[in-house]
């Protein structure tokens, strides 16, 4: 299945403003004066660090790809207000080619790191750039702000990451640890100094600037409300980092063996600030009622969940394809119940690229001359993406099964003149397959889905929406505004009322005994 539509859209000329370079990307990075705190040491730089360095490469793959006149076609869309280009997922759509252009920009992006860099820069770009900008008024007192903020965003197509949910100290009664909530410290003329602290910051460490909003505050004082984006490098803002999987490639590793985690690991953070300050032209909102509402802000779900639909359809194309070359190698690829496992995983795929297509061409009026994605699609993805997957990986694991471990330590066992000619006779694949060959699609598809690097991505596509039991609930009360709840009892009610305790209630059907 081709799920590729050619875009329509033309090379831009580069006059006018145009985003940022890869080159100028890790330069606006590199020993920028952040704080980034990883096995008890801070960090210099995180372009020449061994736990970031090579991830921020793939980041800056992303920005070079869009400066390759090969790829104008797809990645470059003119500005609506002005002189240059952008990245087509930083702009609202005003036709089905316009939308078409963007998932194919989605997915040519998710291909660079094939499907693994879930927070890359298109995603909140993809999301809120778009309502920045045309639900402006949606901000009130600050509806300026947000659309100079649209402005900055699409016109550099910054690496801006976010944070909204508060530490999880103690869910049972989250209002007690007001201590540790994002919160105001001082406010002045030029701005606000915050205090406070979100999870879980993926990939931040890499990030330009960081949106910091909220899911729920479960207090009302003012205080507790800003909604604000920070450059990552100002004074007192912070981040304390998990482990780092690149980092331990680099220390024990060698990219044969550990080819994904050595280079995608967006590393997740405790992101703390420590009385930063806060321009008041970076704040997008500062009340309760209106912060508690801000990931309601019209257009956003429908287009963040379509760029992040877009990105697992691209990952499940690699693990399917990697599954198949996993069964080869291990000579099972003609059983029935391998087959079975592996067309599963194909079908989880098909489905993914089904609905983003559904939500990229059922496109809903949006306010002015805009479009936006039917968000009905991209709630079912919601719903089945995290349980499917998880099924997909134990499937991977049950099929594969040893051949996952029956693999030499690394690929230095190779270069060992003594050890490579054991391997080349006992470690290697079926219908002639070498035995490096064998380890090198082995210890990837390990790397992937074994690994602690896979399970965090079990977890990650698990929990992407939230908890499993509320993505339900939010689907089925939709159900009830979006009018499907209305058409699905329509049609019960329609049959119902064919017959009675009597019989039939239409006059072309025959009662018993008539």
């Amino acid at each position: 299945m081709n799920v590729s539509v050619a875009a329509q859209a033309k090379p831009h000329a580069d006059a006018g403003s145009k985003p940022q370079t890869g080159a100028e990307f890790l330069g606006s990075i590199a020993d920028d004066g952040r704080e980034v705190w990883i096995d008890g040491e801070r960090v210099k730089d995180v372009t020449t660090h061994p736990a970031f360095r090579n991830s921020t490469r793939m980041i800056a793959r992303m920005y070079d790809s869009l400066h390759d006149d090969a790829n104008a076609a797809v990645l470059r869309a003119p500005l609506h207000d002005g002189p240059g280009w952008t990245h087509p997922g930083f702009l609202a759509p005003r036709s089905l080619e316009e939308s078409v252009q963007q998932t194919e920009a989605y997915a040519a992006w998710a291909r660079i790191g094939y499907g693994w860099l879930g927070r890359s820069p298109d995603f909140i770009g993809a999301a809120f750039c778009p309502s920045f900008d045309v639900e402006a008024d949606y901000f009130g007192e600050y509806s300026a702000n947000a659309k100079a903020y649209a402005k900055h965003l699409r016109e550099k197509v910054s690496y801006i990451g976010h944070a909204i949910v508060n530490p999880p100290i103690d869910r049972s009664t989250p209002e007690t640890a007001k201590d540790i909530m994002i919160r105001v410290e001082k406010e002045t003329d030029a701005g606000i100094y915050v205090s406070g602290a979100k999870v879980v910051a993926t990939g931040m460490s890499m990030a330009q600037e960081v949106l910091i909003a909220h899911h729920f505050i479960p207090v009302t004082d003012k205080k507790y409300a800003p909604v604000f984006s920070i450059d990552i490098n100002t004074p007192g803002v912070k981040m304390f980092c998990r482990r780092s999987y690149e980092g331990d490639a680099a220390r024990t590793s060698t990219p044969f063996d550990a080819p994904i985690s050595s280079r995608m690991d967006e590393n997740d953070s405790i992101l703390v600030l420590d009385n930063a300050f806060v321009p008041w032209e970076r704040v997008l909102m500062y009340d309760p009622a209106k912060a508690n509402t801000f990931m309601a802000v019209p257009g956003q779900a429908a287009r963040g969940l379509l760029q992040a639909g877009v990105r697992l359809a691209v990952k499940l194309d690699f693990i399917c394809g990697l599954f198949m070359k996993a069964v080869e190698v291990g000579g099972t690829k003609d059983f029935r119940g391998v087959q079975a496992g592996v067309g599963e995983a194909i079908g989880f795929r098909h489905m993914m690229w089904a609905l983003m297509q559904a939500m990229t061409r059922d496109l809903q009026p949006w306010r002015e001359d805009y479009l936006q994605p039917n968000a009905v699609h991209g709630h079912a993805y919601r719903v089945l993406a995290g349980e499917q997957y998880s099924k997909m990986r134990h499937n991977i694991l049950k099929h594969v099964a040893s051949g996952l471990i029956y693999l030499p330590s690394s690929a230095k066992d190779y270069l060992n003149p003594e050890v490579k000619p054991m391997l080349d006779r006992f470690a290697r694949g079926s219908n002639g397959i070498s035995s490096e060959e064998r380890s090198k699609i082995l210890k990837l598809l390990w790397d992937t889905i074994g690994s602690e690097f896979g399970s965090r991505h079990e977890l990650y596509e698990m929990n992407y929406s939230g908890s499993q039991e509320q993505v339900r609930v939010d689907q089925y009360v939709r159900s009830f505004t979006n009018g499907t709840a209305e058409q699905m009892l329509g049609l019960v009610d329609t049959c119902m009322a064919e017959y009675d305790i009597n019989g039939w209630t239409v006059p072309d059907l025959i009662n018993p005994g008539a």
